[in-house]
């Protein structure tokens, strides 16, 4: 298993400037880079304090590049449908040449109402829009003189600028949550995943869908999945908790605050069941977290269990990519649990990195 960390802003801006999130971020980036985690990666979103501060991945991983000599730069997703391929396209090939090569490209679908809106595009056309975008970026960081009419988007005799660093392209992730069908796009396509482990149990099932749909395709070997923690690791298990809590709860409340539509009415067939997801994460706490293998929080050891337990639970995965300063988490208790938790936790799954 290899371990890196993700970047998900949900900070106001009268409890954290965007410049001082994104020079903690960065010091944390260049840490980690230092320590041996093995992705940097962060989100798209707009708008709300749950995420906003990030409306471009691709310009904070741009500033990580510069900061990093190692890691992966893995967009943690950007969102074809606010986006023109075109641009979006370009825009990957010159971030793979800035980082040398290093970036994987993770796509999301976009899931919270209040962006749609704003956008002035429905939440109905999500599917058709994403992976159309999907298939026209492929094509055009690909191949040369594309042309694709699609339903959104036409492309005509264009080759895209500058060509990908990596040949063909840049690794493709799709993110994915509890529906069935994107796990199985996905490995069909021959795409790597990226979730988040909110389905719990189903986490194994949807998994196997994923595989299963990479096997019956016939690309080699047996995918790769990523999944999304938040972590904090302490020497003192109850102190690590009494840190965390406030946190991880305050998190979780500013997701249901930005997905709220989903329980006040707003209904979409392309997001079955968001109503009830939404309502189930009213009740989340960070001993729900805990339990469950979302979050990992404690000393060195009970984390160790945590991540032997969930990788048992979901039959495998390749990636962990965690959040460390979520939320306000001081900065010098995000370094110190950054440093602990590559200390004395990725040795007992990296086996090369043990001495």
């Amino acid at each position: 298993m290899q371990f890196g960390v993700q970047f998900f802003p949900d900070v106001k801006p009268e409890e954290k400037s965007a410049a001082d999130y994104f020079r903690d971020s960065l010091d944390i980036a260049a840490a980690a880079d230092r320590l041996g985690y093995t992705h940097v990666r962060i989100v798209e979103h707009y708008f709300h304090y749950y995420g906003g501060y990030s409306p471009n991945p691709i310009v904070f991983l741009a500033a990580a590049a510069q900061r990093t000599s190692k890691a992966r730069l893995v967009t943690g997703a950007v969102l074809p449908i606010f986006n023109n391929p075109l641009k979006l396209a370009g825009e990957i090939g010159m971030l793979d040449a800035i980082s040398g090569g290093r970036l994987d490209v993770g796509f999301a679908r976009a899931f919270l109402p209040h962006e749609f809106r704003r956008f002035g595009i429905s939440p109905d056309e999500s599917v058709a829009r994403f992976r159309e975008g999907v298939e026209q970026i492929d094509l055009l960081l690909r191949e040369e003189n594309v042309t694709h009419r699609g339903r959104f988007h036409t492309i005509v005799d264009t080759t895209s600028l500058p060509r990908p660093t990596q040949t063909p392209r840049p690794k493709f992730y799709v993110a994915a949550t509890g529906n069935n069908d994107s796990f199985e796009f996905a490995g069909k396509q021959g795409y790597s995943i990226m979730a988040i482990p909110l389905a719990g149990p189903k986490m194994r099932e949807t998994l196997a869908i994923y595989r299963e749909a990479w096997r019956q395709a016939g690309h080699p070997g047996n995918g790769e999945v990523m999944l999304a923690f938040q972590m904090f690791a302490d020497r003192d298990p109850e102190r690590a908790r009494r840190i965390a809590k406030p946190k991880v709860e305050a998190y979780l409340h500013s997701l249901v605050e930005a997905s709220s539509d989903w329980a006040e009415g707003t209904s979409s067939a392309d997001y079955p069941g968001y109503d009830k997801m939404v309502e189930k994460l009213r009740t989340e706490t960070m001993e729900s977290q805990i339990a469950s293998g979302s979050a990992w929080i404690g000393s060195p050891d009970e984390i160790s269990a945590t991540i032997a337990r969930v990788g048992e639970a979901f039959g495998g995965f390749e990636h962990a990519s965690m959040q460390i300063n979520f939320n306000t988490m001081p900065q010098d208790e995000a370094m110190r649990s950054l440093e602990l938790f590559a200390s004395e936790v990725i040795p007992r799954f990296t086996p090369a990195l043990a001495g």
